[in-house]
């Protein structure tokens, strides 16, 4: 069926967003065809109030209402570590815990040759100047265990050890709840490789 131009360039436009395929988008479109006109302008508006309002934190690439971000400018937080992650979505995914107190650095992306993203297409010189700031005593890299993660993981380690601080990479493994049969072997192997002493 040949869609009249309007409906086929939201199609179009959905397809655009990660994971999102073409019967999905169609989905979304005849949704939104569906919603009230008033509740289509005050999504339309969020969009727009959305990329107008939010900035890139000068100091760590988060993204925030102000720069530098609320993190980095509270005086409550451990100046001597910070936190790599790949994305703020990661960053908030921290937060949430309330375990760590201690400052960010969003990469902004990871290290992915196939994708044509490299060293140079993220935020490592950015994180590499802040660490000549002798407060600095610790660096936790939070990146996921995936092959473009454990790259950037290991390029980062090699620019970091000359800098003599602590790196340290948060633990993977078995989610609370999980049953260790239903596992694949790599988490598995991970829960083995970041064990500790009781």
């Amino acid at each position: 069926m040949i869609y009249p131009k309007s409906i086929a360039s939201l199609i179009e436009h959905f397809q655009k967003f990660p994971s999102v395929g073409p019967k999905s988008a169609q989905r979304m479109a005849f949704y939104l065809l569906r919603m009230p006109y008033e509740e289509i302008e005050k999504f339309a508006q969020s969009m727009l109030d959305a990329k107008r309002n939010t900035k890139t934190c000068e100091v760590c690439f988060n993204l925030s209402a102000s720069s530098p971000c609320e993190i980095c400018s509270s005086p409550q937080r451990d100046r001597s570590t910070i936190c790599v992650v790949a994305e703020t979505k990661d960053l908030i995914a921290v937060e949430k815990t309330n375990e760590y107190k201690g400052l960010y650095h969003v990469l902004q992306g990871l290290i992915s040759p196939l994708d044509g993203i490299g060293a140079d297409d993220i935020r490592i010189k950015e994180l590499l100047n802040r660490l000549t700031d002798e407060s600095v005593k610790e660096v936790i890299l939070a990146l996921s265990p995936s092959v473009e993660g454990e790259a950037t993981s290991l390029y980062l380690t090699k620019l970091i050890k000359p800098f003599g601080i602590k790196i340290s990479r948060i633990a993977f493994g078995l989610p609370v709840g999980a049953d260790l049969e239903y596992a694949d072997e790599i988490t598995i192997a991970k829960a083995i490789e970041g064990r500790r002493e009781l």
